[in-house]
């Protein structure tokens, strides 16, 4: 998928002023209707699509940033549209900022590893505070746009193709292991899952043998991530981990194995 052919010129603004969240909603169903594929569905449902996913919490992640996003059924392929509010809005940010830059998204409903993957691409994006700001600085729709996919690269890999890895991340720390499932959750999966697991540690604390051992360290939850992956992005998934952990052979508490199938069949449900 071209990040060029689902963002839609008709979906973009320059400056716009809103006075609060609800009517930020409303002119992103307004701006989203311009695109021929929404010919066949009305503002108000894509309105009431908007605001059910921002009812599970705020899309605005901090920075000034937000992402509405919804899935449609009645579309055949994504739009996605850009809104520089330079005054700000009140979007509910976890950090309390003014929003000033909205990128939103609508997906096929049938299509949810591509939204998936459409999403982490564009949040990558907006993480660079001086692209951000370059962004709501732009002068008109054109510019914005250009700009946008420039930072954002024009290709958005969704075909899984083989031969495939088997992926196993082990993490022992909450919050490296939040960051690595973001940063795996862009890559082309055939499917993606997430276990919670116990260290054995906390058995061994039962055996009196190895007891003292066992009580030396605190890490007794273990999160471990399962990916099946192509083999050609084996190293692109060391070098994201890595760029969170540093040198994996240097690090503790987390661990990656990779193997190389010779059968993968089925999906999982994001």
């Amino acid at each position: 998928m071209k990040l060029t052919d689902v963002l839609r010129p008709e979906c973009i603004r320059t400056g716009v002023v809103f006075s609060d969240k609800a009517i930020a909603l409303c002119e992103i169903a307004a701006l989203a209707k311009r695109s021929p594929l929404c010919k066949h569905i009305s503002e108000e449902d894509i309105l009431e699509a908007l605001q059910e996913r921002e009812t599970l919490g705020s899309t605005a992640f901090g920075g000034g940033v937000a992402i509405p996003h919804c899935r449609i059924k009645s579309i055949t392929d994504f739009v996605v549209g850009i809104l520089s509010v330079p005054e700000g809005v009140d979007f509910e940010a976890t950090d309390s900022q003014k929003v000033r830059l909205i990128v939103f998204i609508l997906a096929p409903a049938e299509r949810p590893n591509a939204h998936i993957r459409l999403l982490s691409s564009v949040s990558r994006t907006l993480q660079n505070p001086k692209q951000v700001q370059k962004l709501i600085k732009a002068k008109d729709p054109g510019a914005l746009g250009r700009d946008f996919i420039r930072y954002a690269g024009a290709d958005i890999p969704l075909e899984i193709q083989s031969p495939n890895s088997l992926l196993h991340v082990f993490v022992q720390d909450e919050h490296i292991f939040e960051e690595i499932l973001a940063a795996l959750s862009g890559l082309e999966t055939g499917s993606l899952a997430v276990l919670s697991a116990e260290s054995a540690r906390r058995y061994l604390a039962g055996v009196p043998l190895y007891a003292g051992l066992a009580k030396s360290k605190n890490h007794s939850v273990c999160r471990v991530i399962i990916a099946i992956i192509e083999q050609r992005l084996d190293n692109e998934i060391v070098r994201r981990i890595e760029g969170i952990t540093g040198s994996l052979r240097e690090c503790s508490g987390v661990m990656v194995t990779i193997q190389h199938l010779a059968y993968t069949a089925g999906s999982l449900e994001p």
